[in-house]
């Protein structure tokens, strides 16, 4: 017995509407939203730019470090726990530099929670991020200067300290000796000013390493780049701070 088929089989073609098409992406659509609102939430302000620039900064020395300690006979990642934690407590320097970054992500956070959505911060926790950044200045002041950075310790360590810690016990509004209450905040501008010789080390560093101007051997160009972009965000991180000390924002302070 055989059996012939002569006939094609036919299927009928099944139509999709676009509804349809579109409805796996109509799920992913709300999570990705969501991230990428609470990204650019977490990201803005000052506390935003203050730990966006202390990410580089631990990522590049850390790089850095795992690089320079590397040993060509082996693998790059072998040495890598070494090398970190040589990075974070090697020595007195390295453990007042990991303390001075944990710090100062402590002080970012409070940043941001201060100005999360808001025009105006909350002043208390404004005045407690303030505090945290000139603890960490002082442990940054103190590893600078065991690297032999006397200059940088004076500036990027003793005058951002000595900013922040009278931004943390000033009141906004409330008169400085005979200045101006319409003037920029003193202790604001003296943490601003506390940057700039950290930024002419870096940008030199950098034109150093690009065009190999220097007598000894330079070093790599993303070292200087690193830092000159940790710096300027944190400039900025500081310039958005000004706002806090506005006689209308102490006045909106007052009235809340």
């Amino acid at each position: 017995m055989t059996l012939n088929i002569n006939k094609p089989l036919r299927v009928a073609p099944v139509e999709i509407s676009a509804r349809e098409t579109a409805s796996s992406f109509a799920v992913r659509s709300p999570r990705l939203l969501a991230w990428r609102s609470a990204l650019t939430a977490r990201m803005s302000g000052p506390g935003g730019a203050y730990n966006v620039g202390n990410l580089i900064g631990l990522c590049q020395g850390i790089t850095a470090q795992i690089l320079i300690s590397g040993d060509l006979n082996q693998l790059l990642w072998t040495g890598a726990p070494a090398a970190i934690s040589h990075y974070l407590t090697g020595n007195f320097a390295a453990i007042a530099m990991t303390s001075a970054t944990a710090i100062f992500f402590a002080s970012g956070e409070i940043y941001h929670r201060a100005w999360n959505g808001r025009l105006k911060p909350r002043e208390n926790l404004n005045r407690l991020g303030d505090f945290l950044s000139g603890v960490g200045a002082v442990c940054l002041g103190l590893a600078l200067f065991e690297l032999g950075h006397p200059l940088l310790a004076l500036t990027s360590g003793l005058l951002h300290s000595v900013g922040k810690f009278g931004s943390a016990c000033h009141r906004s509004g409330v008169r400085i000796l005979n200045l101006s209450e319409y003037g920029p905040d003193p202790f604001r501008v003296m943490v601003l000013l506390s940057r700039l010789p950290a930024l002419i080390a870096a940008g030199t560093g950098l034109c150093a390493s690009l065009f190999k101007f220097e007598v000894e051997q330079p070093q790599h160009w993303s070292t200087p780049a690193s830092l000159l972009v940790c710096y300027l965000l944190w400039s900025w991180a500081d310039l958005l701070l000004f706002r806090s000390s506005q006689p209308r924002a102490a006045r909106d302070h007052s009235a809340g």
